[in-house]
């Protein structure tokens, strides 16, 4: 049995948002997961909710589309992380996050982790992260798992990537989590612990 995947789109007063890259990034993973080389266009499956607000599509599938959701969408606040040491694994945006939840879980004074492994900076459990300098914004050379938001910034030349480790957070001037749902979101007053 082949274990089930998930897009997560954003979809804001009917406009879907990123769909390039959701499609680019489904169809990656059926071809690497599954072989399947004729791709799907996710637009066609999509219809947005007519209400003018903020939904997470979440498509569910594995060599096919499953299901397909509109879930109202409400950002959570987050400021105070912990990075956490792991060689968890996740290259692929799976349905089944009980791995990553369960070391969420761990940490639950804090409102999300970051993970980390060897002393080398990934992500938080549900985005990518970015350090700036001063000059640029940095986001990790190797994620957790490689974002459709920061696939686009990375194309569009507004982060740039490279190894970020524990030891060189408080180097940093500005921190900002990403992913398709909160876009690039930099966070003011945070705190991150080691």
């Amino acid at each position: 049995m082949h274990p089930k995947l998930i897009e997560t789109i954003k979809i804001q007063n009917g406009t879907i948002g990123n769909l390039a890259y959701h499609n680019a990034r489904l169809n990656r993973t059926r071809r690497e997961l599954f072989g399947y080389c004729k791709p799907i266009d996710l637009h066609p499956y999509i219809t947005p909710p007519k209400a003018q607000h903020l939904y997470r599509c979440r498509i569910t599938y594995t060599q096919e589309i499953e299901t397909i959701e509109y879930i109202p969408y409400t950002p959570k606040a987050q400021k105070d992380f912990r990075v956490v040491q792991s060689d968890i694994c996740y290259p692929y945006k799976y349905a089944n996050r009980e791995t990553l939840d369960g070391l969420k879980a761990q940490f639950s004074d804090f409102d999300d982790i970051i993970v980390a492994h060897n002393g080398v900076l990934k992500d938080t459990t549900i985005a990518n992260i970015a350090f700036f300098d001063g000059k640029v914004w940095w986001t990790p050379k190797e994620p957790l798992l490689a974002g459709t938001m920061r696939h686009y910034l990375l194309d569009n030349r507004k982060i740039q990537a490279k190894e970020l480790k524990i030891d060189e957070i408080s180097s940093y001037h500005g921190f900002a989590i990403m992913n398709a749902m909160v876009g690039f979101k930099v966070i003011k007053d945070y705190t991150i612990r080691s």
